[in-house]
């Protein structure tokens, strides 16, 4: 057994004994039908605190003759599978973190050389009558180390943070090309190679119509295809969490929850563990990178992207073409690449189904403040999120015409002449005006209620006084009174799936087109009650 070569299960034995454990072995599942068979590599990729290593310490200690694994797997969902017997133990695995090569080297070269002086070293100290050769290179060592073991046992090879050298050396294409070549060079076209399980948070570098490891299938932020329950924390599996431990289930999806892959809700697990751990919300997996890691990509501002932030920090999904994206952090020809890289960094949701991105919860949403305001190019947008609370207060308290007078302002500060008679363009400021309202309300837009749909309603979250925070139902209108937006309200009945709460507000919320009447905003406020 060694470190790189054949490991033992002691960093599996370790998450197992942690506190909060989540059970993710059908993941062996999965991997064990793709061995030997031309689905055999595997790259995953994931957002940073994603579970992502702790699933590759699983299959180490699952696949490694290295150690002795049934008595921890025996507890594990994966004993009921057929196939859990036949590959425990069984194989020479390599696994090695990337990361841990890199850091310190001087080059590419360098860090390569180091892995392999690495490797040879424990290759002899196994199998010494192997008599391999240093200067014959990594695939003939495998070559010859499988022939000479016993009943010729063949390798699975396990790559943590396989892209780091991407992030990392993301310019310099010369290191980049030597790299990749390097794992095609070892990986591509091994007998004696049954199962490769690579993962980062990139998916695989594209060039041109060639990838170097073309031979890869790839599961990632946009296309998990059968693995997504098992890299990130699912909905069931917070729900029960928050059970076990008395933590308010609502607030942990309001500021985890929303990454949707395949139709699974996914959860950030180190946001989970440590929210659970502390008893407290707040932002745990944004502290693992500097908030410039966002700003200086959305301080580019293709084809508008700025107005596309403040829409989606509004709460509003927008569309996202994919394909042009190159699978690194340097090559962007549009805003879509910028926004391609964002999902796979974490910092955006991916709707599969629509193909539009959105902010995915409340963790992420903080983040993005703060990254606006460091890049000081939204400082009217920050200015009205941080007015928000007062703007939320002065709603619950009647005060009609402050809150006219504060939508007035930021509909004039956000909004062109070109697009300013617009109806979706007041309900966006409308949304950004309420930034703050998102902690205490679910808000839905286009709400199907009564005869129809209304605009905009505020339902309070579960764990919310209601007699502080009631209900709202928001009705817009332009070139029109407010009198008719709450005459719509009642006539369409739209408090119609409201009527368990004891009171409801109804704001009527109107704006004159015509620029030589100062586009004057009106507001009407009415506590409303159900009968």
């Amino acid at each position: 057994m060694g470190i790189y070569l054949n490991p033992t299960n002691e960093s599996f034995q370790e998450a197992v004994n942690s506190e909060i454990y989540v059970d993710k072995t059908r993941l062996i599942t999965f991997t064990n039908r793709k061995i030997k068979t031309s689905q055999k590599h595997i790259c995953v990729s994931r957002p940073r605190r994603f579970g992502k290593s702790m699933n590759l310490g699983m299959l180490a200690a699952y696949y490694s003759k290295g150690c002795r694994s049934k008595k921890i797997f025996n507890h594990f969902l994966v004993s009921n599978d057929e196939t859990y017997l036949k590959h425990l133990n069984k194989y020479n695995v390599i696994y090695i973190n990337m990361q841990d090569f890199l850091s310190g080297s001087k080059d590419i070269e360098d860090m390569l050389q180091r892995l392999k002086k690495r490797l040879f070293k424990e290759f002899m100290e196994e199998k010494p009558e192997a008599n391999l050769d240093f200067d014959d290179g990594l695939n003939f060592w495998m070559e010859d180390f499988y022939k000479a073991t016993k009943r010729k046992k063949p390798f699975v090879v396990l790559l943590d943070e396989w892209d780091c050298v991407m992030r990392e050396h993301k310019n310099d294409k010369e290191a980049l090309k030597t790299y990749l070549d390097f794992l095609r060079n070892w990986l591509k076209d091994k007998s004696y190679i049954v199962l490769t399980y690579m993962t980062g948070i990139l998916p695989i570098k594209k060039y041109g119509t060639h990838s170097a490891l073309n031979m890869f299938d790839e599961y990632s932020m946009l296309e998990s295809d059968g693995l997504e329950k098992y890299i990130g924390f699912t909905n069931d599996e917070v729900l029960e969490l928050c059970q076990k431990y008395g933590i308010d289930f609502e607030q942990m999806k309001s500021w985890y929850d929303g990454y949707n892959l395949e139709g699974t809700e996914l959860y950030c697990p180190r946001s989970v563990v440590k929210s659970i751990s502390s008893k407290k919300f707040r932002g745990y997996w944004t502290e693992t990178e500097t908030y410039e890691a966002l700003a200086k990509y959305i301080a580019m501002n293709f084809d508008g992207l700025h107005d596309t932030i403040e829409k989606l920090l509004a709460n509003q999904s927008q569309p996202v073409d994919t394909r042009t994206f190159t699978n690194d952090m340097v090559t962007f020809a549009n805003k879509d690449d910028i926004m391609t890289l964002l999902i796979h960094l974490g910092y955006l949701g991916y709707n599969s189904s629509n193909k539009t991105v959105y902010i995915p919860n409340k963790e992420i949403a903080d983040e993005f403040v703060v990254s606006m305001k460091a890049t000081g190019l939204w400082k009217e947008t920050i200015a009205i999120v941080l007015q928000s609370r007062q703007l939320l207060a002065d709603t619950l308290q009647g005060k009609a015409d402050v809150v006219a007078q504060a939508i007035e302002k930021v509909h004039d500060s956000n909004s062109s002449i070109l697009n300013y008679n617009n109806e979706q363009s007041l309900r966006f400021i409308i949304l950004i005006a309420y930034y703050y309202a998102k902690e205490q309300y679910e808000i839905i837009q286009e709400m199907p209620s009564g005869k129809g749909f209304a605009d905009i309603v505020f339902i309070p979250k579960h764990n919310v006084d209601t007699g502080k925070y009631p209900p709202m139902v928001i009705e817009l209108k332009w070139d029109d009174t407010v009198q008719t937006a709450i005459k719509q309200i009642k006539d369409r009945n739209y408090p119609d799936k409201l009527k368990s709460f004891e009171k409801i507000l109804l704001v009527g919320i109107s704006y004159e087109k015509d620029i030589e009447k100062n586009k004057k905003h009106r507001c009407i406020i009415e506590e409303y009650k159900i009968v």
